[in-house]
Order: C-alpha cells, then sequence, then structure tokens
C-alpha cells in the first residue's frame, strides 16, 4: 500500500479531552477528507461522546463543548464507521503522532485495526517549506495563502486545510519536476534531514528522466 499515489490518502484529524490516550484522554471529534486522484471525494465528521466531561480549557479551546457532546454518540459507535471510511487508504495527519495514538487506541478499544501507514504533513512541511516562521497548521495555512474558513481546532476544518497543504505541496514537487509521487516517497521525505534532502530529490528527478 505505500506505493500507492500520494495523492489518493486520507487525511485525518481528532480533537481530544488532552494530550494522551494512556492518561485517559479521548477522542471528543473525528474528521476526515478521503482524496483520490488528488480530488475530494468523501468527507467524514462526527462528535463523539467520551463518557465524561471535558475540561473548560477544552472547551475554549475547540468550541466543543460539554451540551454538544451529550447527545453526541459514543466513540466507539463513531469508530467503527470510521474504520470502514478508512479501509484500504494510507493515512496523513498534521502532528501524525499525535493523532496516531488517538486512532490506535479508540480502535484498539474495539479489537479493530487499520492497513494503512500513516505520515505526517509537518515533518514534511518542515523539509520543503523551511522559510515558514513556524510549521503549526494555522501558520502554514497563511504563510501559503490556503484558502480557509478561519476556524480552527475543529475536526474537520482542520482536516480540510491539511489536505490542502499536503495537495499544495505535492504541486509544488511536481513543478520542481518531481511527478507521481507515491506514498511511501512521501514517507521518505518526512524521515530525510533537510541537508540531505536535496540529493533524495535530484534522485527522483533522475528516475523520472530516465
Amino acid at each position: 500500500m505505500p506505493s500507492t499515489p500520494a495523492n489518493t490518502v486520507v487525511v485525518l484529524d481528532f480533537e481530544t479531552t488532552g494530550l494522551s490516550p494512556n492518561m485517559g484522554d479521548r477522542a471528543i471529534e473525528i474528521g476526515a477528507v478521503k482524496l483520490v486522484d488528488g480530488k475530494v471525494v468523501d468527507t467524514f465528521q462526527e462528535l463523539m461522546n467520551p463518557g465524561f466531561r471535558v475540561s473548560s480549557f477544552i472547551e475554549g479551546y475547540t468550541g466543543i463543548t460539554n451540551n454538544m457532546l451529550r447527545s453526541a454518540p459514543d466513540c466507539e459507535d463513531v469508530m467503527i464507521r470510521f474504520a470502514e471510511f478508512i479501509a484500504g487508504f494510507n493515512l496523513v495527519a498534521h502532528n501524525a503522532s499525535f493523532d496516531k495514538r488517538f486512532l490506535d487506541a479508540e480502535l484498539e478499544r474495539l479489537s479493530a485495526g487499520y492497513s494503512g501507514q500513516f505520515t505526517c504533513s509537518m515533518l514534511i512541511a518542515r523539509r520543503l517549506i523551511q522559510d515558514s516562521p513556524t510549521h503549526k497548521l494555522g501558520d502554514l495555512v497563511r504563510f501559503k495563502h490556503i484558502a480557509h474558513d478561519g476556524v480552527f481546532h475543529r475536526a474537520l476544518a482542520d482536516a480540510e486545510m491539511t489536505a490542502r497543504l499536503w495537495l499544495l505541496m505535492l504541486h509544488e514537487l511536481e513543478q520542481q519536476g518531481i511527478t507521481n509521487l507515491t506514498f511511501a516517497q512521501m514517507q521518505t521525505i518526512s524521515k530525510t534531514s533537510k541537508q540531505a534532502l536535496p540529493s533524495f530529490l535530484n534522485k527522483q528527478r533522475s528516475k523520472i528522466s530516465l
């Protein structure tokens, strides 16, 4: 599956009760954008009730209130459907280690899993957009003038912005003569040092010209 095209992925984002599922934190919202050949073909957005009240900090940070969560479906109900949504797709998230921890923890409760692999748009942006003042999603969106509706820290809005950033990075690589990138090649970029990146990209151009 890593050899699939880089422009065919599910881009996802979680909002959560805190930073770590190992400390008892749960997901409270999932948003995702499904891309096929660089086009949005489907989206997923659900609030989910974690089974306890969220803090006032999280309410203020996300705009997701306890009143909103009271009538939301249980995490388990939502994650069963989300597992079906991502089946067969590789996955992208901004600060992917965070989202992967929560995805793994929530699916583990269901004895469910997924076949795709993860990569991190933030790590890739650090290598490809080195002149951005920071590599937080909002700062990258503003730096690159990516269209947005002003909503941040809601799952679908952040997933949509991450998907636009992902496609922009692919487009900018194409403009440099690096076309038809695979998901595995983007994973490699995320792990390549800034110093070694020019050599890696030159090798990709050489492969294309052969």
